[in-house]
């Protein structure tokens, strides 16, 4: 017999949740979050009783947060239609004032406003910080302050920290309000479908465990170029830059998923335990093998400080000191105004030890691109039509949204997974230290960026780290582009 909305609630099926989000007028909330809490409404992911506390320093009504909600759903394309904004757009509310230790603005008198709608106080209390990792420690201390942190989950933008020092800092004060368990430090790149795939295809198929190791890899390139400039968020950009912005977080999680050990099961705490124990075997990046790089014409946004170094690119070689990959370099490249956008994992095969067909050197290879829906490739050597016996590269694709299954967009998939308390797909804190100490020695160089041209590959140096097969994605690595 089908359990209704009433009964699920009295059995504890149920659990009515407020979900506050901090910086709720700001960019991030409005491409990423506010999509993500829309669909989950859709999708019928959240619990019959909910609600969205937007918070901010300015003053709004409830009525005007709904129609910036309206607007951001608007911009990304995914507003319902008027029967399901309606009832969406009531679960909106708005707390104006800030929140500070000194001064919790009106959040105190939302969330009561929310527990009269409720008819009870919410079982699950969720706050999500879509803000600058500045501003985290304050927020934390004002969340313990208030009474607003006990049993609570908290949600961390990355980057969790600027560097090793900031990021001890901060963990100690997070410490210092929340358990680790309350904490929940999100990667969206962890939450793409497509992500999820490099060790769903490693481990549901002997096709591929079986070449995932140093004796059938030649190299893993993680590859992550944008064209977007940093409009909008070029205040932000300049105190993180593309090292701390993408490698810590991304591109390093990204490795980790490539080279970690088979899990002692796919749980939550097994998928954690291999992904962050293999990021303590990063080596730490030797700034002799990292290229930094900063775009001409960075200087010249608004929100820039004056004489900046703060890097928009990046591309490094790391190496994985476990037994599966050592000597096995890992190529990371990721930047701002790009040639193309990408987001593509890629294991670089080996060639057979005995060329018989004396086959060119067009690298043989197993990639992921993470982009859209994703899509798996290989590209092997097959014989070239016609009399002889020569072969030619060729690839054979498949598309992840001809797979069957109702994927989530990754901040959807995410925040399910925190009302869930499934934290498989969030970073440690002992993995983040471990991150922080692999790129201390860059952070401490005091070269500064290489300048390059808008819609390039970024500077001319950066090819000669992935030699001898070049990026396979842009130029090879013998030109001088």
């Amino acid at each position: 017999m089908a359990i209704d909305g009433e009964q699920q609630r009295q059995n504890g099926d149920d659990p009515s949740v407020a979900i506050v989000l901090f910086g709720a007028t700001g960019d991030l909330a409005a491409r990423m979050v506010l999509p993500a809490v829309h669909t989950m409404a859709a999708r019928g992911l959240l619990p019959r009783d909910w609600a969205l506390i937007g918070n901010g320093r300015g003053e709004m009504s409830h009525s005007e947060f709904r129609d910036h909600v309206r607007q951001a759903l608007l911009d990304a394309g995914d507003l319902a239609d008027a029967d399901e904004w309606q009832v969406f757009s009531d679960r909106l509310f708005f707390a104006g004032g800030g929140f500070a230790i000194d001064d919790p603005g009106s959040l105190p008198d939302v969330l009561a406003e929310v527990e009269e709608v409720f008819g009870r106080p919410p079982d699950r209390l969720v706050h999500y910080l879509a803000l600058p990792p500045t501003t985290f420690a304050d927020i934390t201390s004002a969340l313990g302050t208030h009474d607003l942190a006990a049993d609570a989950k908290v949600v961390f933008e990355k980057p969790f920290g600027t560097s090793l020092e900031s990021f001890e800092t901060l963990n100690d004060a997070v410490h210092s309000v929340l358990d680790e368990a309350q904490i929940y430090r999100i990667d969206h790149f962890l939450g793409k479908e497509a992500a999820q795939q490099l060790h769903a295809a490693r481990f549901a198929n002997r096709l591929f465990a079986e070449v995932w190791s140093r004796e059938h890899v030649s190299a893993v390139q993680i590859d992550i170029p944008e064209e977007l400039d940093i409009a909008g968020r070029a205040e932000f950009y300049d105190e993180t830059g593309a090292l701390s912005d993408m490698i810590v977080t991304h591109l390093f999680q990204l490795a980790a998923e490539v080279a970690m050990e088979p899990p002692v099961s796919l749980g939550a705490e097994d998928l954690r335990e291999a992904r962050e124990t293999v990021i303590s075997a990063f080596r730490p990046l030797d700034p002799a093998e990292v290229v930094l790089g900063q775009f001409d014409g960075y200087l010249d946004r608004d929100g820039v400080s004056e004489g900046s170094t703060t890097d928009t690119f990046v591309a490094a070689r790391l190496w994985v000191d476990t037994d599966r990959w050592r000597d096995v370099p890992f190529l990371l490249r990721t930047g701002k105004q790009l040639a193309r956008s990408a987001q593509r994992v890629t294991l670089v095969l080996r060639h057979p030890e005995q060329r018989l067909f004396g086959e060119s050197d067009s690298p043989h290879s197993i990639s992921f691109s993470l982009a859209g829906d994703g899509e798996v490739e290989i590209r092997v050597a097959l014989k070239s039509p016609g009399e002889g016996l020569t072969v030619a590269p060729a690839a054979m694709q498949v598309r992840l949204d001809d797979v069957d299954g109702d994927p989530l967009p990754p901040y959807a998939r995410l925040l399910s997974d925190v009302l869930h308390g499934d934290r498989a797909l969030f970073t440690r804190s002992d993995g983040l230290a471990a991150a922080w100490s692999a790129v201390a020695r860059v952070q401490s160089s005091t070269t500064p960026p290489e300048i390059y041209a808008p819609g390039s590959w970024g500077p001319p140096s950066a090819t000669s780290l992935a030699a001898p097969d070049g990026w396979l994605l842009g130029p090879p690595a013998d030109s001088s582009e």
